[in-house]
């Protein structure tokens, strides 16, 4: 699981008491919500390898579809639409030019998830690089977290991706079932305004300081980005190089889907830069060993109800499907449901 923080006092005892996730079978991401590398989770010299960054790609951003030209002649009386087809995962898989990650353990999260009130980065109600995530991502305002909550201070509350219920110190939102029939979209919730198809990784380039050092050297397309948007990001707190890009993921139904980061995690201590196992290319096992029942070794993402459906988890809220995975520049992500909203809101 994932990510940030929430609520304090009546609201963070109800959201814990009556939210799904069991803190066994759940990761939490990292949830100090866009804020400067000097707060952030962990300054300790990292243990794992780190790899050294491959050239990157020439852009990160696909240029925009030329737009079609118009017919000559007067086309024919249009036919009665027909039904739309169940939308399924579609295009024929990207070519990946970044190292492929196999057989690595998975969990789900997602936005408004309260997996431990009581933990600094136990809410999905803010992310590691948004202090308003579930309203970004919904549009649902039911409140603010009080600013002395212990976690996502002043982040609104209400907004879920799944299954809400309640208000106040009663409001509870778990997860869902997605299937292809609406495109794995939420089935109880309004269309949400970014993308549902999002995950996270054990690398926090913002708020973790070793990560926000390293970032330049080990994120493979820092430099493009870079060249792209014309500016040198490296030094600039208030820019991510993570959040929004695209991964490639091969579940275990054989599908092949794609997802944005949105937030940081799993880790099973205070570190978020887990560089070697992020973008090696030796196919490293997680620096984290929780939340896993894989014996061999301990989640290293978390994905949401979306990309669940999409990849064929046996369970909506387990620890143990194993995914493959590599990052892809947008450029190479093949049409499919992944497209119709997609995340391009900064760190805030």
């Amino acid at each position: 699981m994932a990510t940030l923080v929430l609520l304090i006092g009546g609201l963070a005892t109800g959201c814990a008491a009556s939210s799904s996730p069991q803190a066994a079978s759940q990761s939490p991401s990292t949830s100090v919500a866009a804020s400067s590398p000097s707060s952030a989770t962990s300054s300790a010299t990292p243990t794992e390898s780190i790899p050294a960054a491959p050239a990157p790609a020439a852009s990160t951003v696909a240029p925009p579809a030329a737009p079609a030209a118009p017919a000559k002649a007067a086309a024919p009386a249009p036919a009665k639409a027909a039904k739309p087809a169940p939308v399924a995962p579609a295009g024929s898989p990207a070519t990946s030019v970044y190292p492929t990650h196999t057989n690595i353990i998975s969990t789900t999260f997602w936005v408004g998830e309260i997996f431990n009130a009581s933990l600094a980065d136990g809410s999905q109600v803010c992310s590691t690089y948004s202090s308003q995530w579930a309203f970004q991502h919904t549009g649902v305002n039911l409140g603010t977290t009080p600013a002395s909550a212990s976690g996502c201070p002043g982040s609104i509350y209400g907004g879920c991706d799944g299954v809400s219920s309640g208000t106040g110190s009663n409001f509870t939102c778990s997860t869902e079932a997605r299937d292809a029939s609406n495109g794995y979209f939420p089935k109880n919730q309004p269309q949400p305004k970014e993308n549902p198809f999002y995950l996270d990784l054990p690398y926090d380039d913002v708020n973790d300081t070793v990560a926000f050092q390293q970032r330049c050297t080990v994120i493979p397309w820092a430099a493009a980005d870079n060249a792209a948007t014309g500016v040198d990001h490296c030094k600039d707190p208030n820019y991510s190089y993570m959040k929004n890009h695209w991964v490639k993921l091969t579940g275990p139904n054989g599908n092949v889907c794609y997802g944005q980061i949105q937030d940081a995690g799993p880790s099973s201590g205070t570190a978020y830069h887990d560089a070697g196992y992020v973008f090696g290319s030796q196919n490293l096992r997680p620096a984290n060993t929780d939340f896993s029942t894989d014996a061999t070794q301990g989640a290293g993402m978390d994905v949401s109800p979306a990309l669940n459906g999409c990849l064929g988890f046996a369970e909506l809220n387990g620890s143990g499907d194993h995914v493959s995975w590599s990052f892809v520049d947008r450029a190479n992500v093949p049409a499919g449901p992944w497209l119709k909203v997609q995340t391009t809101s900064g760190v805030s």
